[in-house]
């Protein structure tokens, strides 16, 4: 088991985030996910730093390994996808993952390009992972689609690739995830949704393969503070996915989240002052067979969640997995 703590950058600084990346490795973490936005989802989190420049300081000042999700295709050419992980992961060998998916206009859609329908960004995707793969092989690249690509090769390469993670929250992309990704990742649900994506990738050529998890929680020392602390930062960014990935500005993220109550916060994200919660919340997840969890704790109060959580939770849930596991 891994568990990870996520950097969110669009909550703070990348100043303020690489102390924590740090902290986080002392505490007992045993890797660092991160966001990779360019707005963030609320005026209210007021940050966006630019995630690859962060990963390679960060990198230089853990030992920890890192993964990162971003979305090639219109903000990014998936060549120069494949330069910067390469780079990173010839600099940290086997230190680096990445995590693809379709994109959300929030981000994407700065180029002033068309934003596309669902179907054709998977489209797209797709063509940038087939890309990204052949450039890591060190073949010369042109193609021609949704993507243009015209004699790319790369001549910097790490001995062992990145993994490839596909970014899945229904089902039905996770099943799709499944015929072409070396892993998953997903985000929590209630235990019978996250169920269902979970076998819906395994059934769409997922068995065996990795499977990561980023976990949105709220710890606080006390209850009322925990829920108020995901109300104010995380209230933008529980609806469905259709919904995330065609809004267009933090501004729009705001006005729809203006009917949202804080008792609603409950069904999306694991809000609890207590880390015994946490702890029950998080077997759940290793039951289903998650072997990479990243825990963010959406709230702004990260010194005292790195801290508590490496002290009590993680140590808690390594030791009933170590009980566990001769008995598989």
């Amino acid at each position: 088991m891994a568990f990870s703590y996520h950097a969110s950058h669009e909550q703070f600084k990348p100043s303020e985030l690489l102390k924590y990346a740090q902290a986080a490795n002392i505490a007992g973490f045993s890797g660092i996910s991160c966001s990779d936005h360019f707005h963030p989802w609320s005026d209210r989190q007021n940050q966006s730093g630019f995630a690859w420049s962060w990963l390679g300081a960060a990198m230089q000042a853990t030992s920890l390994p890192f993964g990162v999700v971003c979305a090639p295709g219109q903000r990014y050419h998936p060549a120069i996808i494949a330069q910067a992980a390469a780079t990173l992961a010839e600099m940290f060998p086997q230190r680096f993952w990445i995590a693809l998916g379709s994109g959300q206009a929030l981000n994407e859609k700065i180029t002033g390009t068309r934003w596309l329908a669902k179907a054709e960004r998977n489209a797209r995707l797709k063509e940038c992972v087939d890309v990204i793969r052949a450039l890591w092989a060190g073949e010369t690249v042109t193609h021609y689609g949704l993507v243009r690509v015209e004699e790319a090769k790369l001549y910097t390469r790490p001995e062992i690739p990145p993994k490839i993670i596909g970014a899945a929250i229904t089902p039905q992309t996770a099943e799709w995830v499944g015929s072409w990704a070396d892993g998953l990742i997903t985000i929590s649900h209630p235990y019978e949704k996250l169920k269902k994506v979970v076998e819906a990738f395994r059934r769409g050529g997922g068995e065996g393969k990795a499977m990561y998890l980023k976990v949105q929680l709220s710890y606080a020392i006390t209850e009322e503070t925990a829920l108020d602390g995901a109300y104010d930062q995380w209230r933008t960014n529980i609806f469905q996915s259709q919904v995330l990935a065609d809004l267009r500005s933090p501004q729009q993220f705001d006005a729809a989240a203006d009917f949202i109550k804080p008792q609603d916060m409950h069904e999306f994200v694991r809000i609890s002052a207590n880390p015994q919660k946490h702890i029950e919340w998080l077997q759940k997840d290793i039951e289903l067979g998650f072997e990479t969890i990243s825990l963010h704790n959406v709230n702004r109060e990260q010194q005292r969640f790195i801290e508590v959580f490496g002290e009590k939770v993680l140590p808690a849930l390594i030791e009933t997995r170590q009980t566990v596991l001769p008995l598989a």
